[in-house]
């Protein structure tokens, strides 16, 4: 079977979770001696990608000091895993590179601290240094324990647009790259080890494909490669049918559909990025989601036709800090255009919608990004009344089999009694039933809810 084998950001945390990557790919190659040699795709290591924003948001405030001295820890952080991975000629190479790599950004930080501005594009080059360094040192321990490994720049292989912090795929040149710098390879005998996340423009300007990005580089290649199965590695056993630090009760759900994942990542699954399914849908590859720490348990697999039989719902997801935006205008009674006007105003401003509500006179939408908010509030006052409410969630009931059993619904929303609702409703497909509410009630939403319908 030939795979896309894609380890998160726990799943390459320090040198002990490297280590057992390593294992979990050569019992893999082991498995399918007939099959091709996977490839490989790492993310940034635990909590990288965090500090790394700290850094430009320090950088940003002009606080060039403090940017630097993150930078610093980071690669310290980084360089003592390498101590632990690899010696000798390997070490001293690895670490000049980590080294080299860390002391240009910080230069670079430090001129953005001086013009008290980071801009988009500085901060996909200064997030990229993440799966940059990870990836590099997966594959320094790959060599250095015998798997013929190497290191792949993912900015040679995934080619992007120019949306800094949020870039997407120009899937026809990346394929002819995939081929060219991944099959290649394989080809030759060798394992693939690449960064996630990232890529580049055709001019060769670093991106991100935003936060979470690293499933989606592992969804594109596999499909870019005609895999026969994408796995995503992370710290938990698979999809659950709630986030198990929320519902002590939650547990393994073995297979489910593609339309299934896809609305369980959108509203909050974390995990799997919302994005993974789209290049897995477009060719029919399976998605599997396994655990490093237990590679043993067969996990989630994900794939068109989903299960057969089963009950009708397949989990619960969580959408939190979402702000409710209701616009309201007497103008809109029996007014034809007043949606198209309205949502261009979204569109304008790129900021997407998840639930939308509307009665004769108002129209109520959630918003998760708040970033551009504040220029849609001011343009919609324009032709309406406009309020917004912030700490609000989102909880999100899906199963394919929903639609064949009609008093779920109402099971639903008397499971949530006395609980506030701001916004309930189904959608067209009968795949989800979509309630908003307070941040504050929602760990008793979702137990209820849990205990109710499973």
């Amino acid at each position: 079977m030939n795979v896309i084998m894609k380890f998160g950001g726990t799943s390459v945390a320090d040198a002990e979770a490297m280590n057992r990557v390593i294992s979990i790919v050569r019992h893999q190659i082991a498995a399918n001696p007939n099959a091709r040699l996977p490839v490989v795709v790492v993310s940034a290591m635990s909590k990288v990608t965090d500090r790394l924003i700290e850094t430009g948001r320090l950088a940003g405030i002009g606080d060039a000091d403090g940017a630097a001295r993150t930078m610093n820890d980071l690669l310290e952080r980084h360089l003592g895993v390498a101590r632990s991975l690899v010696g000798g000629d390997a070490l001293a190479a690895l670490t000049a590179r980590l080294t080299e790599d860390f002391s240009a950004e910080t230069a670079a930080v430090r001129k953005h601290a001086a013009k008290g501005e980071v801009t988009p594009r500085a901060h996909d080059a200064l997030v990229a240094m993440g799966e940059l360094a990870s990836s590099r040192m997966v594959a320094a321990a790959f060599a250095a324990q015998g798997v013929p490994a190497v290191w792949v720049d993912a900015r040679r292989v995934l080619v992007t647009d120019a949306e800094h912090t949020a870039a997407g795929p120009d899937m026809d040149a990346t394929c002819v790259r995939a081929r060219a710098e991944l099959g290649a390879r394989v080809a030759a005998g060798q394992v693939p080890i690449t960064a996630g996340f990232i890529g580049a423009t055709s001019s060769g300007v670093t991106t991100t494909l935003g936060r979470g990005g690293s499933d989606y580089s592992a969804a594109i290649f596999g499909a870019c490669l005609d895999v026969d199965e994408i796995q995503i590695w992370t710290d938990v056993d698979g999809m659950l049918t709630a986030d198990p630090r929320v519902v002590a009760e939650a547990r393994l759900v073995p297979q489910l559909s593609f339309a299934e994942a896809s609305e369980l990542a959108y509203f909050g699954a974390k995990v799997l990025h919302p994005s993974t399914i789209l290049p897995a849908v477009a060719k029919n590859i399976p998605v599997r989601i396994l655990n490093s720490r237990r590679p043993e348990v067969a996990g989630t697999i994900i794939t068109a036709e989903g299960r057969t039989g089963g009950p009708a719902l397949t989990a619960l997801a969580c959408k939190r800090g979402v702000t409710v935006v209701d616009i309201t205008s007497t103008r809109m009674l029996m007014a034809h255009g007043f949606l198209r006007r309205l949502f261009e105003v979204f569109e304008r401003f790129k900021t997407s919608v998840d639930v939308v509500t509307t009665s004769e006179v108002s129209v109520s939408v959630t918003v998760d990004n708040p970033r551009r908010l504040d220029d849609v509030v001011s343009n919609l006052r324009n032709f309406a009344e406009v309020s917004r409410e912030p700490d609000m969630a989102i909880i999100c009931a899906v199963g394919e089999n929903l639609r064949a059993d009609p008093a779920l619904f109402a099971r639903a929303v008397t499971a949530l009694a006395n609980i506030p609702l701001r916004l309930v409703s189904q959608a067209a497909s009968r795949r989800n039933i979509t309630f908003v509410l307070r941040n504050a009630d929602v760990p008793e939403a979702m137990n209820r809810l849990h205990a109710a319908l499973f």
